[in-house]
């Protein structure tokens, strides 16, 4: 499975299962959509018979409002841009808002978007105890919404895979720290994830998958060696919180590093530089948006690919879909992949693929099943079962 180059055969994104799964509209299907932009003529043409269904609250053209996580990280810049060139080419009026991964700033948005009537809304905000609240604005006005990656109640939910993408990283770490550090990665390793605990109880699929994973891997791997730190999402604040947590590792004990997103694990890649410990290191990404850092910097090894570039070849068809009045997904899911340095022309051509991985990954999809019936068997994720795949 791939994008552009490699996944012609698969699909870029898999729906989760879900009996309202949508039927084609002017060709898209999001459970068989290969994620390449629609040509201009098919989004207008999607647009015309969205705003004769549900005619424009401005008596002209669809308005949809975009609030994003936050308007200057890497994955946030992407994804708003391409939103912007779908909206552009079906003659969609976008409002854009940022949420600066901050509940009440979400929730101000939301009630600006709601004064504002836009036609159609597309959420993408950190905290999970905002959700309800935001969605109050929405169905008061009766506003469609489309929330990335954090559920919200009544949206449409499009994002990662996070127990998949987690346990595939989780896994990759593991496996690629056995190549790097042999027998010491099991005997001296000390595993640090940063979390994401702001935004419940589907990130958190992605970190315990990770964990998960990278126990399938190096099974009875102490626990007493597995830290986990808060990330808020940000650079700065996995930096510190990374710099705190090395007081816990002896010198010259292997570090394997992952994290919620790129941009965290960067930061906490940074603290053990500054430390001086960059021999001691190994980090394995997760978003695949920080492709610069991970070729410049031989310890990071790899990212799991989420490619938020094409988000808005499915945000803008699904939410015209929606105003279509036909039957949509209730969650649509990334179809992830390992970007390395060794592979990363084939996803990304502007770059060089290098060296090699220095061993074979291997998936363990049996692990990866009874970790899955764990999650299935969870009280706590009952309201969520739509968001855990099943294979």
């Amino acid at each position: 499975m791939s994008l552009m180059y490699i996944a012609v055969a698969t699909a870029y994104l898999l729906l989760a299962p879900s009996p309202s799964a949508g039927a084609d509209f002017h060709g898209f299907d999001p459970a068989t959509y290969d994620g390449l932009m629609l040509s201009p003529a098919t989004l207008q043409a999607m647009a015309a018979e969205a705003a004769q269904k549900s005619p424009p609250q401005n008596g002209e053209f669809l308005v949809f409002g975009f609030a994003n996580l936050q308007r200057d990280i890497s994955f946030g810049i992407k994804v708003e841009k391409s939103i912007e060139r779908n909206a552009e080419a079906a003659g969609i009026e976008l409002l854009i808002a940022d949420n600066r991964l901050d509940g009440p700033t979400a929730l101000a948005n939301a009630e600006s978007f709601a004064r504002r009537r836009t036609d159609f809304v597309i959420e993408f905000q950190t905290d999970v105890n905002f959700g309800p609240a935001i969605m109050q604005h929405f169905d008061r006005k009766e506003i469609g919404v489309v929330a990335i990656d954090i559920p919200m109640p009544g949206a449409t939910y499009f994002g990662a895979n996070n127990p998949r993408s987690g346990f595939m990283g989780g896994s990759y770490l593991a496996q690629a720290a056995q190549a790097r550090f042999g027998d010491r990665a099991f005997k001296e390793g000390y595993f640090v994830i940063g979390e994401l605990p702001q935004s419940g109880a589907i990130p958190a699929m992605r970190t315990e998958g990770q964990i998960a994973g990278f126990l399938a891997a190096l099974p009875g791997f102490p626990r007493e060696r597995i830290i986990r730190i808060d990330t808020k999402n940000t650079l700065q604040y996995s930096f510190q919180q990374m710099s705190n947590a090395l007081g816990r590792i002896p010198a010259g004990a292997p570090i394997l590093l992952t994290a919620i997103n790129d941009q965290s694990v960067t930061g906490m890649l940074r603290a053990v530089q500054q430390k001086g410990r960059v021999g001691d290191v190994i980090v394995v990404g997760k978003g695949a948006d920080e492709l610069q850092t991970m070729v410049a910097e031989e310890t990071f090894v790899a990212s799991v690919a989420y490619f938020p570039e094409r988000y808005g070849n499915y945000l803008i068809p699904l939410a015209l879909m929606r105003l279509a009045g036909h039957a949509a997904p209730l969650a649509v899911s990334v179809a992830h992949v390992m970007v390395t340095p060794a592979n990363i022309c084939q996803f990304y051509p502007e770059y060089e693929c290098q060296g090699s991985p220095g061993f074979d990954y291997i998936f363990p999809q049996e692990a990866f099943i009874a970790h899955l019936q764990t999650l299935q068997d969870d009280p706590e994720l009952a309201d969520y079962r739509q968001l855990i795949p099943d294979h």
